[in-house]
């Protein structure tokens, strides 16, 4: 599907034409789409599902082509009074539908077969109506008329990209105008989410519009600073025994104040003797098996923060291969209404060419917290151990971007402190550690991996829950009942 970068016109035919493709039928009542987008039933489904749920294309640039793929699955009881949140996976490059669906936070998670699934206990939409969207272009199932694009994404287009796509899903979608909007992703999002965020805040603004109700964000285990996740990684690495002391001073001296975005040769090299030192380990989540089909992964991974997953009902370090499987299996794409013409010929969870191709991704994205607090937006940020800063949520034994290099962000974010760090529970039991600044709540998930709801389904159930209900995490004597009176 490659046209000319300047014939326009010919684009937008071609787009046009693309969309009579769909095997649901195509409409130009936006309300009416949305009938066409609901999903019967998948492929593999034994199970009758509570809720409904939408698939296919919004498109957000017709001169060029450009359309974004989403998935929207309903609260699994009374939908219309829960809030909507947004989840977006990073890489850059990655599909929210791979891994935030099918293997984190969704319902519909796949078996080692590749062809049934089963539902997944722990899914969030228990507490909202969850929308997965693959951005941008060329990630998923996500498509672009002009070939060109997929060599010129970056951060700035695809917040740009991301904001027009929900304001015409909101038209095809009109129900969730002026609904509590929340939006929340891992890893590479870390830039995504604070990015829209911001789009959406300015766009309110600068219209007086309200469509959009965004009530706060979340990112979990966060590409925030280049300086900061640097520092952070190589210190946990050391401190968890992975690395040696020469290989340690070495990082923290020839990649000071670079990222894995922003790396020089000789950066590139510490991290492959770094690889080498840590050996055949998954460095998302560094005390689980690893998948043995892939024995070079502690090299590949440590240079790219994609967010790959690994679990299912029990723990499968090769979920990945699951995702593959099931959605190139041309009876999944028609019943979730993928455009043939469009589609790609093999589908996968992460984009090599979109994340090789990157074109502008900032060194920090702290001044944009800044401005969001500044205008009374919270936050959590979760990190493994948990880190959840109403924007912030993190795993404590991730490699890639660790609980150390969270806190030293959110350090130099200098806030003051409403509540002491202290530990969480969940069925009396310590869950992470938690701790609530000024426009922010840090929390960290314990025994957590890269991907907080994969390693630990249940606790991340717990935090979606508390960071919707703008509730703090909850301590032992709630746990117990007892009262602090």
């Amino acid at each position: 599907m490659a046209n000319p970068k300047g014939s326009s016109f010919l684009s937008q035919i071609v787009f046009i034409l693309t969309f009579s493709y769909l095997g649901n039928g195509f409409s130009v009542d936006p309300v009416e789409q949305q009938r066409l987008d609901k999903v019967l039933k998948l492929p593999g489904q034994s199970f009758n599902a509570s809720f409904d749920h939408y698939a296919g294309y919004v498109p957000v640039n017709e001169e060029f082509g450009r359309a974004l793929f989403y998935w929207l699955i309903e609260a699994d009881e009374d939908p219309d009074s829960k809030p909507l949140v947004l989840w977006l996976n990073g890489g850059p490059g990655c599909s929210s539908i791979a891994y935030g669906e099918a293997e984190e936070i969704g319902p519909f998670h796949i078996r080692p077969d590749g062809k049934t699934l089963y539902l997944n206990p722990y899914s969030w939409n228990q507490v909202a109506n969850i929308l997965f969207l693959d951005s941008p272009v060329g990630v998923g199932f996500s498509y672009s008329n002009t070939s060109s694009d997929l060599l010129s994404n970056g951060d700035k287009r695809t917040a740009a990209d991301s904001l027009a796509f929900l304001l015409k899903w909101l038209e095809r979608f009109p129900q969730f105008k002026g609904r509590d909007f929340y939006i929340t992703g891992e890893s590479y999002g870390g830039h995504y989410v604070p990015q829209l965020s911001q789009a959406i805040v300015r766009y309110n603004l600068a219209t007086g519009d309200k469509t959009i109700n965004l009530k706060g964000y979340m990112v979990g285990n966060a590409l925030t600073d280049d300086f900061h996740d640097h520092l952070g990684v190589f210190q946990f690495m050391w401190a968890a025994g992975l690395i040696s002391d020469q290989t340690y001073k070495l990082l923290n001296l020839l990649c000071d104040f670079q990222s894995f975005i922003h790396s020089s040769s000789s950066c590139e090299k510490m991290l492959d003797i770094a690889g080498e030192e840590m050996g055949n380990i998954d460095p998302y989540s560094i005390f689980t098996p690893s998948c043995t089909a892939n024995v070079s992964q502690s090299n590949r991974l440590l240079k790219k923060v994609h967010a790959v997953g690994h679990v299912n009902e029990k723990y499968d370090p090769c979920t990945e291969k699951h995702s593959v499987v099931y959605f190139n299996r041309p009876e999944v794409r028609k019943a979730l209404h993928v455009i043939p013409a469009a589609a790609p010929a093999k589908w996968d969870t992460c984009s090599d060419l979109v994340s090789s191709n990157w074109k502008d991704s900032p060194r920090s994205v702290l001044d944009i917290y800044h401005e969001l607090i500044h205008h009374g937006l919270p936050s959590s940020i979760v990190m493994t151990l948990v880190l959840f800063v109403l924007p912030y949520k993190s795993g404590d034994t991730d490699a890639i971007i660790p609980v150390t290099s969270t806190r030293y962000s959110i350090d130099a974010l200098k806030l003051p402190t409403i509540t002491p760090w202290h530990a969480w529970y969940d069925e009396g039991q310590v869950g992470g550690w938690t701790q609530d600044y000024a426009g922010l709540t840090f929390v960290s998930v314990r025994g957590a991996g890269h991907e907080v709801p994969l390693h630990r389904p249940k606790l991340a159930l717990t935090l979606i829950k508390s960071f919707l209900s703008g509730s703090s995490m909850p301590t032992l004597k709630e746990q117990v009942g007892i009262s602090d009176s």
